[in-house]
């Protein structure tokens, strides 16, 4: 048996299943063919799965990862390929569930709740369990692009993107396993977990005010990089604002464009809404800003206030470094604070072990690099890390030494005091970006 058959005759089993099976919809699909059965729609059609399912070669490949599917099945009994459309069928479906069930594990049957439900008496396999753990459908990047293009069909609307930043959980990277969190954090993450798992509770005994947090702290220490994470391990969309872009010349009726924000969280719903550089809230209110510019912060104010987690099933995290600057009007919106202070010397240690998983190290000693690098951030030893990897290859080397890291640390403390030095003539901002090179505006301290 080639070592890609199982996959591809699950994938021909589940279309097979899924075309028979009229009570199943797309969230019964796994998510990796879910995409490649997607069609766009036209107008007023958002697009979706259409049956039947047509399993091609190429729709195979993309699904499974197999390089040559029909290959991989050409030899069993019980398929055959259509040579003018390309079309791979079961020819003996039953003698193909046969084969199929003798190879998989219970593993593979709850990863796929399709053959879940058709093969839960044989198996054992929990149906239920197996389709509440499949990532729902507006997840997914094909379903969040056609939404978008529903939504935003004109060109005014198409200057509202520029506001957002959206991103499916599979396009987010890090994992909560990923970050060093403080106990408080892991406290306050575990809460809101838990809110979401039981909002209908919620909804009953009237706690709706809930599901709203402001996440303070200083640069880079890990406030996007916490909020991403959640978004991929509850696979929700991560929808990002920065405030700031509010201001932007191309964004037109800004009140109006704030508005869309908030409804297209809703319009992607089970989703996170991450509002970065929240501060900007109070600056605005507080200074001589157009009135325009005033009016889109008051509206944004309102539809904090307007938006629930227990409702509209959004969850809203505010970002800010200047937890200073924010006047109680925007405290008042947020039900938790967690606070993001920068690492003591045991979760720099544990923040180098996770960051340097993947590196070839020799005599490595975290907690002696965290006892030179009092006051950095997570962000700023992923690049103290990231300048002795690169010193290492210029000498054609890829294992690293203790050495290695120590003068890293020396450099980077060198180059943060001469982004300080206020006695130097010229150019600022061309010295600032030498020595920031590879950095970032978002805190992504704690990833790896």
């Amino acid at each position: 048996m080639n070592d890609g058959a199982i996959d591809v005759v699950e994938f021909l089993l589940t279309a097979r299943v899924y075309d028979d099976e009229r009570d199943l919809d797309e969230n019964d699909l796994p998510p990796r063919y879910r995409s490649v059965f997607w069609t766009g729609g036209d107008g007023d059609d958002p697009g979706g799965i259409q049956r039947p399912l047509s399993v091609t070669n190429s729709t195979a490949r993309a699904a499974t990862g197999v390089d040559r599917p029909w290959d991989a099945v050409s030899d069993l009994m019980f398929t055959e390929r259509e040579e003018f459309s390309g079309t791979i069928s079961l020819t003996q479906p039953e003698m193909a569930t046969e084969w199929f069930l003798e190879r998989a594990d219970d593993e593979r049957l709850a990863g796929n709740p399709t053959l879940a439900y058709r093969f839960e008496d044989e198996t054992g396999v929990d149906y239920e369990a197996a389709r509440e753990a499949n990532r729902p459908i507006q997840a997914d990047r094909v379903w969040i692009d056609s939404l978008l293009e529903e939504y935003f069909d004109d060109e005014d609307e198409q200057e509202m993107l520029e506001l957002v930043d959206i991103r499916a959980p599979e396009e987010i990277e890090m994992t909560l396993d990923d970050l060093v969190l403080t106990d408080d954090q892991e406290a306050e993450i575990n809460k809101i977990v838990k809110a979401i798992e039981h909002r209908e509770y919620l909804a009953q005994i009237g706690l709706r005010e809930i599901g709203k947090l402001l996440f303070v702290g200083p640069p880079g220490t890990g406030k996007t990089s916490t909020a991403r994470a959640l978004a991929q391990d509850l696979d929700l969309p991560f929808v990002e604002v920065k405030l700031s872009m509010i201001t932007s010349q191309y964004l037109g009726e800004t009140a109006k464009n704030v508005e869309k924000v908030f409804e297209v969280a809703k319009r992607l719903s089970p989703c996170i809404l991450f509002m970065d550089e929240f501060d900007f809230v109070a600056k605005t209110r507080a200074s001589d800003e157009h009135a325009a510019i005033k009016r889109a912060v008051n509206t944004l104010l309102k539809s904090i206030d307007d938006i629930s987690l227990i409702q509209d099933d959004v969850l809203l995290i505010g970002a800010t470094n200047h937890p200073d600057q924010l006047d109680a009007a925007a405290w008042r919106r947020f039900d938790e604070i967690v606070n993001f202070p920068k690492p003591d010397r045991g979760m720099r240690a544990d923040i180098l072990r996770v960051i340097t998983r993947a590196m070839d190290i020799e005599e490595f000693d975290p907690d002696g690099i965290a006892e030179l690098t009092e006051g950095l951030t997570g962000s700023d030893l992923r690049m103290v890390l990231r300048e002795a990897v690169l010193d290492a290859l210029t000498e054609e080397r890829t294992t690293l030494t203790q050495a290695d890291l120590e003068a890293a640390v020396e450099d980077f403390e060198e180059r943060d005091t001469l982004k300080n030095m206020d006695m130097i003539e010229g150019d600022h901002d061309a010295l600032v970006a030498g020595g920031d090179i590879g950095g970032s505006d978002h805190d992504h301290a704690h990833d790896h």
